[in-house]
């Protein structure tokens, strides 16, 4: 193996156009670590306010003044070249999917701990595959945070947002736990949005909520953001939830705001509000990769990406309004 590797990176705070590719070291795993030679990545809307050191409040956490991990890209499909001490579980020549924490993704290398990957099935293809830890995961949780699939009777889901990463997720995901699906997206992916399960579909910034009955839905999964909350717990019934995902808000205190207002709006009678803060979930990636394999869902991808591209696909990203996901094959 070469000491070096190519990476994309971002040394300081801000926009695309500022991410190069470099030659850098390629990582030592440490304990519990094991060694990726990345096959993918596919990014998220993460991996720009991290590139933007967007809001604020993250920085003492990811670097003060500049990035801690300069390279973007969470979600990852290797293939295992070397181990750390004591690692269990995984073996050399593995080709595995998990959750990079931090970044790291659009490197020809990657370290990461081996508890967070997992082994893609054989015939479910890599693209798919790195789809699933962030975007995937969110969607589930967020899903199971409302309860959704979890009540005795039929269930009535609104995602506000369902054309995008996580929307296109909690959609099908919704629909696979017997809901029926209401999705608010543009006029353009309605088509789409109404493949993947949805049996209506509306777009909120043009048909205004007020003309949906009161406590129409059992769960709200709001991924899209700018709606106030009380047209929100409007919409769903007094023992149903509304799911926040979005991490719209400031550029000081980003989405703190609205988690504190959603905090005490859930206080006494109606809906309660709650503010998702997904983590990494194996066992979760697990179940996603067995439904995957069995042809129960299919991810949405906008476009591919060759890792000379991935500052292109970091730009789109920046862009917003990607529909579904954006991979990079890295090798």
């Amino acid at each position: 193996m070469t000491e070096s590797m190519r990476a994309w990176r971002n040394e300081s705070y801000g926009p695309a156009a500022g991410v190069r590719l470099e030659r850098v070291p390629i990582p030592v795993p440490r304990t519990g670590e094991v060694l990726l030679r990345m096959r993918a990545t596919a990014l998220n809307a993460g991996d720009v306010r991290l590139m933007q050191g967007d809001p604020l409040l993250v920085r003492p956490v990811f670097g003060l003044t500049r990035p801690k991990h300069p390279i973007r890209g969470m979600d990852a499909v290797g293939e295992v070249v070397q181990a750390g001490p004591h690692v269990i579980g995984v073996e050399i020549g593995d080709i595995v999917v998990g959750e990079l924490q931090g970044g790291g993704g659009l490197g020809e290398y990657a370290a990461v701990s081996a508890a967070r990957v997992q082994p893609v099935p054989p015939g479910v293809d890599e693209r798919d595959a790195v789809t699933l830890p962030i975007s995937g995961g969110t969607a589930w949780q967020a899903l199971d945070l409302a309860g959704v699939g979890l009540r005795r009777r039929a269930e009535r889901v609104l995602v506000i947002g369902a054309s995008g990463g996580v929307g296109t997720f909690a959609v099908q995901f919704a629909a696979l736990r017997g809901a029926e699906v209401w999705a608010s997206c543009a006029e353009r992916n309605r088509a789409l949005v109404e493949r993947l399960g949805a049996v209506r579909t509306l777009d909120h910034r043009r048909e205004p909520l007020s003309a949906i009955p009161g406590g129409h839905f059992d769960a709200v999964i709001d991924v899209a953001g700018g709606i106030d909350l009380r047209d929100l717990q409007r919409l769903v019934r007094d023992d149903g939830t509304i799911v926040l995902v979005t991490g719209d808000g400031g550029h000081v205190l980003g989405p703190i705001p609205r988690m504190l207002k959603a905090a005490f709006l859930s206080i006494g009678r109606g809906p309660g509000i709650r503010s998702l803060a997904a983590t990494n979930r194996p066992e979760v990636i697990t179940k996603m990769l067995e439904l995957l394999a069995a042809g129960r869902f299919a991810p949405v991808v906008e476009r591919e990406y060759s890792f000379d591209e991935a500052d292109a696909a970091l730009a789109r990203i920046e862009e917003g309004h990607v529909v579904g996901k954006l991979v990079v094959r890295v090798s």
